[in-house]
This record gives structure tokens, sequence and C-alpha cells, in this order.
């Protein structure tokens, strides 16, 4: 199965991102999301990336990769969804549900999720056997990698699909089982809270935290700057997902983390997290 029309729903970070390895691959995008202006949005943030690729020589001719992505008002028909929506389980439990109902009886439900159990939403729908995850990695054009998640009903089938689906858009599938953040934010979450924690109890300043991190352990971004750059309050959300699925207080969000989100301090997207980005 080619999916040779996908549906995106979510046109924030994530889902222009995905929207625009599809297009770039040669397939047809219809792009979905409630808020007003979400789509125009994304369309503009797709040609500057797109833009930026094709000045280094690695990427399509914009305008041919952006004619393909086109907005949709609501659910329409595609082989292929990958919702890209809020980390919030009763959001994409309640899109899952919308879906299964407007969508072709074969189309593959995919989700981005980055902690909620598949299964979970694969139960929602009549058609558990045909839903997965698809976690894409920020910055979607540039990260190579997709966590691909088999629910518990998922089916070989689809499994494969995707898989191939995946290494067609030109990135490594990784394939892991659904437990409650997966591998990445598994190992992930914990190395930004205990960062979140050094900061917190005055043992570096985020500067420092973060050089010893990309120095010391060669990682491209040091943690605190990568938390701001996925959002603190999605990181309080994932880490929310693992203390309970997994039930160990080593999950449990930092305080300063959670201060940081009730104060509004989201990181990039709110221009404050750990660093100021105004």
């Amino acid at each position: 199965m080619r999916f040779e029309h996908v549906l995106v729903v979510g046109a924030g970070q994530m889902g222009s991102g995905i929207a625009q390895v599809l297009a770039a691959s040669g397939r047809r995008v219809s792009l979905h999301d409630e808020v007003p202006g979400a789509v125009e949005r994304a369309l503009e943030t797709m040609a500057r990336s797109l833009g930026r690729l094709a000045e280094k020589g690695s990427g399509s001719d914009p305008a041919e990769v952006l004619s393909r992505v086109r907005a949709a008002d609501g659910m329409v028909p595609a082989e292929l969804m990958i919702e890209a929506v809020v980390e919030d389980p009763d959001v994409k439990t309640q899109l899952f549900r919308s879906a299964d109902a407007l969508l072709p009886a074969d189309a593959i439900l995919a989700s981005n999720t980055s902690s909620i159990p598949i299964t979970t939403l694969a139960a929602a729908t009549g058609r558990p056997g045909q839903v997965i995850g698809m976690h894409f990695f920020n910055p979607v054009p540039v990260l190579q990698l997709v966590e691909v998640i088999r629910a518990v009903q998922t089916s070989d089938a689809t499994a494969h699909a995707v898989v191939e689906l995946v290494k067609d858009l030109g990135k490594v599938p990784a394939e892991a089982r659904d437990s409650p953040g997966f591998v990445s934010n598994r190992i992930l979450m914990p190395f930004i809270n205990e960062a979140a924690y050094a900061l917190m109890e005055g043992v570096a300043e985020p500067e420092a935290i973060d050089t010893i991190a990309r120095l010391g352990f060669a990682h491209p971004m040091g943690p605190l700057a990568l938390a701001d750059l996925i959002g603190l309050d999605t990181c309080v959300a994932i880490m929310a997902v693992l203390h309970e699925g997994l039930g160990d207080p080593k999950y449990a969000a930092c305080p300063l983390l959670r201060q940081y989100v009730m104060a509004g301090r989201l990181g990039r997207k709110s221009g404050h997290g750990f660093y100021d980005y105004t």
C-alpha cells in the first residue's frame, strides 16, 4: 500500500512537518486543524522550511511540494490518517472515534503521540487492527527516526505497510511495543527531568547544564534547550503518562517544570521557557 492520499489532523509544529515530508515524497496531503488560521500558518512554516532546504541543495522545489498540500475542512476520505493534535488522551480518543466513523473502511489510522497508549486509541475504533503509532521527531523534515508503535490489536499487515511508508519517506523506522512512553520518552523524559532538578537545586545554570550535555555526552542539544523545543507542557504531560502507567515516582515531573508551565513559560512556542526567546 503506497498511501497516495494522506490526511494529517493537527497543523502545529509536528503536523506541518509531517505534511511537508509526505508532500515531498510525492503524495497528496489534506491538512486539517480546527483552530482558525492554523493551516495557513503551517503552510507558511512549510514554505520557509522548504526554502532553507532548497538553498542547501537538499530539498525539492518548494512550490511543487506545497502544491500537493490542501487545507481540509474536516475528515476527508484518505488511505491513511496521521493525527498530531494536542497530547491529551480524551482529545485523541474522540478524534479516533470520529476518524473511524468517517474514513474509508480500509484506511489506517495513525497517531503521532509521544506517550499515550496506542492500544487505548485502537479500542475506541471499530478497526483496532488498523490503528498504529507513528512517532515522528522534531524537526520532522530533518530528523530521520520514526518510532513505530504496535498496539496489542495492530495487525501484521498494518505494521508492515507503515514501516514501508516510513522507509519510502527516507526515514528510519524503529518498532516498539505499546508501553508508556514507548522507548524514546521513557529514556528522554527522566533525563530532562533530572536536568530541571539540577537547575531547581542550584547545581548549575541552564547554559552550564546544557553545555555539559552537549560537549560531555556529544548530544546536539542540551536537555533544557530540548525541553524548550518540545514544549514544557508537553514534557509534563508525557511524564504524567509515564508516572501513571509505570507507577514509579522517578517519573513524576520536577516541581520547577510544573511551575514554569503554570506561569505560561512553555518554551519556544510561548517565547520563554528555560531560556528567553523574545
